[in-house]
């Protein structure tokens, strides 16, 4: 007896490996550390990955570099550093999760902490009954935070990798905690920091 080239088993299983290939394919956006499943889907005009962030001039948005400039891109969810002898870099983040939340315009790195405790603001206890929290693996502030001066709105790392690349803060620009700590050891206080 011949076999039938294609069985109803065969084409149970291609039709699966089919339906699998463009979740696979998101892999490749995924950070670094999390797997497909923790991903997000994607967003319309949204880019994921380092690689396709738009470069950034910093001219473009400074009179002079000063120490050091920092621009938080909330559309392309990326961070763009530029240091006083011309060390450029980009950097993911999460963003906060609306327009309302979001703060835009110009500030300055005005203080840093390594292991940084956080206290809920008003409105964050009110909303969420949320209470003070020490520095640690449940601290929403990661491993190194830099404080800006607008009050309450601080440049930190998160332990929950799934956060960046998402509208997923109550103001704050997240990074990946590695991220926020080459950052954090290159940034002077006094750094200019633009929102936009």
């Amino acid at each position: 007896m011949i076999k039938p080239p294609f069985t109803r088993r065969h084409l149970i299983a291609t039709g699966l490996a089919a339906l699998a290939t463009p979740r696979l394919a998101l892999g490749q956006d995924v950070p670094q550390g999390t797997t497909p499943d923790a991903a997000v889907e994607p967003e319309i005009g949204v880019r994921r990955n380092v690689s396709s962030f738009v470069r950034q001039d910093w001219r473009d948005h400074f009179e002079d570099l000063g120490k050091a400039a920092i621009v938080c891109d909330t559309t392309s969810r990326a961070l763009h550093f530029w240091s006083a002898d011309g060390d450029y870099r980009i950097f993911p983040t999460s963003v906060p999760k609306t327009d309302e939340l979001t703060k835009r315009g110009y500030t300055k790195i005005v203080r840093k902490k390594v292991g940084p405790d956080w206290t809920p603001t008003a409105s964050q206890k009110e909303r969420f009954g949320w209470t003070y929290m020490p520095p640690g693996p449940d601290n929403p502030l990661g491993t190194h935070a830099m404080y800006l001066d607008w009050p309450a709105y601080l440049i930190h790392g998160t332990h929950d990798t799934r956060k960046i690349g998402r509208q997923s803060s109550d103001g704050c620009i997240g990074l990946f905690n590695p991220s926020i700590e080459e950052l954090y050891a290159i940034t002077p206080i006094g750094t200019q920091v633009r929102v936009i």
